[in-house]
């Protein structure tokens, strides 16, 4: 059963950082594009950052680039995003999903993990 477990989600501060796991099962993320979208309280789902398969080559919005980076491991068959500089705008719940890094844009499908909550707050 493809499945996605996302995780480390939490109440940071404004200028704080966290670290988001995402892990696999079901499926090799090394064999996938494997995008990080988030949806905010009353926002639409954005696609925020993507690692290409084969490549790595890592993709971001402009809302988070510089501040975010997109990572993968084999080993753990996990996609982790990890977010520095975090701003009230980034509050949101954050999932994992697989798709072509060129088309999180067109990314309507369900969700297939709980997401992790992120709150940045003072």
């Amino acid at each position: 059963q493809v499945q996605f477990v996302e995780s480390g989600g939490g109440l940071v501060q404004p200028g704080g950082s966290l670290t988001l796991s995402c892990t696999a099962s079901g499926f090799f993320v090394v064999d996938n594009s494997i995008a990080w979208f988030r949806q905010g309280p009353g926002k639409e789902r954005e696609g925020i950052s993507c690692i290409s398969v084969r490549t790595d080559a890592t993709h971001y919005t402009d809302s988070v680039k510089g501040r975010f980076t997109i990572s993968r491991s084999s080993a753990n068959n996990t996609v982790t995003l990890q977010m520095n500089g975090l701003k009230p705008e980034d509050t949101a719940v954050y999932y994992c999903a697989v798709t072509g890094c060129a088309y999180m844009s067109d990314y309507h499908s369900p969700f297939l993990g709980q997401g992790t909550q992120v709150t940045v707050s003072s």
